[in-house]
């Protein structure tokens, strides 16, 4: 509409000034809408926290509409300002915005009432940005709504994943034990029913060869033992902690494990890498999805030294917003190959990136996997809503986290 309505202004302007003054506005307020069309995830953030930022565009507008006449295209230009107004600010910007349109409208024409027959234009133009203002309020309430119903969907789907990731690895464990220890141990109970019963015919070399055979299955038993109770002993339970009216079991601290991680990957390899947790203490997870973020961390630690040769690498974890676990790995190594595609690199076997993903994808977290927030490097990036991670009770329902991740985005 502004370039439509652009020959209009600049046919009507008067002297070299005049002309030198709409082509400006002209020039800012495309460039400006332009901005703002492909940049708005930086500068939304702006406009949103300063009201008055909009105003701007609005004045080079009534700019444009002064000199051209609200007859003009440039007219119904005006009808996006209270639409905007209400769909960023809600009731009371798409008053304030719609209000502030109608005095420039109603400035405009009376600037050219003697070349106006009728102020049916102005008036209609006038009806359209009320009624734009409560489109804009009507849109920007029903976004919120579709935008809570998908959060609250995001994180259900978050949490059956934590839930199935914990169920797996319940019956991994199940399996480990039963392919180690319970085999182990109908071997020692054969071993020893062989002894007892051909004992007293066999000599005292092969008895004590025989008890020593017994002796040595029953310390691989116990090593069995001990490897799995151990993985179990900080395995957080769900159902448990659900069925005993506790808000969480006890899990995993991922920051411990986390920092004795850095610490051994920084002694192996000389890369210099720091750790920073953020100020809102983060929970102990459930032992399955701690130990799925804990090798998504070592993969991209091994990744920088092995194929980004960075010299620094940050590692960050904790929560942000009260909402979000995050975990981010970022290096100042080459960066990935411009067109890396993880289906290209399963079919080529790697399986380093494509097994962070799916890991991700396993707990209901998303990934990220990219430049990041600075100029070089990679940064691999996890978030995990916390509304996921704590179990819900039938007295003390959790509400929907504003936060809560989609799919998992895999490389950015």
């Amino acid at each position: 509409m502004i370039t439509l309505g652009a020959p209009f202004a600049l046919a009507r302007a008067e002297g070299q000034v005049g002309s030198w003054l709409i082509g400006s506005a002209v020039v800012v307020s495309l460039m400006g809408s332009y901005a703002m069309l492909r940049d708005w995830e930086t500068l939304g953030p702006l406009v949103l926290k300063h009201k008055w930022l909009m105003a701007i565009d609005m004045t080079f507008g009534a700019v444009l509409l002064l000199t051209a006449s609200p007859d003009s295209p440039l007219g119904y230009a005006t009808v996006c300002t209270p639409l905007l107004g209400g769909l960023l600010y809600g009731w009371r910007g798409a008053a304030l915005y719609t209000a502030a349109q109608i005095l420039c409208l109603a400035a405009a024409y009376t600037a050219w009432a003697d070349a106006t027959t009728t102020p049916a234009s102005t008036t209609l133009i006038s009806g359209f940005c009320v009624a734009a203002g409560i489109i804009g309020v009507t849109l920007r309430n029903l976004m919120f709504r579709f935008g809570a119903a998908t959060q609250a969907l995001s994180e259900a789907t978050s949490r059956l994943a934590v839930t199935e990731a914990v169920e797996q690895e319940r019956a991994r464990l199940a399996r480990e034990m039963h392919d180690s220890v319970a085999k182990t141990l109908h071997g020692v109970a054969m071993s020893a029913d062989a002894l007892t019963q051909s004992a007293d015919r066999m000599d005292p070399l092969t008895v004590r060869h025989q008890a020593g055979i017994v002796a040595r299955s029953a310390r691989r038993a116990a090593a069995e033992s001990r490897e799995i109770l151990s993985d179990l002993r900080r395995r957080a339970d769900f159902a448990e902690g659900q069925d005993q009216g506790q808000g969480h079991t006890p899990g995993v601290d991922v920051a411990d494990e986390l920092r004795a991680r850095v610490q051994d990957f920084t002694t192996r390899t000389g890369v210099h890498t720091d750790l920073t947790t953020r100020d809102a203490p983060a929970p102990h997870l459930p032992h399955a999805v701690a130990r799925q973020l804990l090798t998504i961390a070592s993969e991209a630690l091994e990744n920088t030294h092995r194929h980004a040769h960075a010299s620094h690498v940050t590692v960050e974890y904790g929560v942000i917003a009260h909402e979000l676990l995050r975990l981010s790995v970022q290096d100042n190594g080459k960066g990935l190959p411009p067109g890396t595609d993880l289906e290209e690199l399963r079919k080529a076997g790697h399986f380093g990136l494509v097994g962070m993903v799916e890991r991700a994808a396993g707990i209901g977290a998303r990934i990220r996997i990219g430049r990041g927030t600075a100029r070089t490097g990679t940064e691999v990036r996890l978030d995990i809503p916390l509304g996921a991670l704590t179990p819900r009770t039938s007295a003390h329902p959790t509400a929907p986290h504003p936060s809560a991740p989609h799919a998992p985005a895999p490389l950015s």
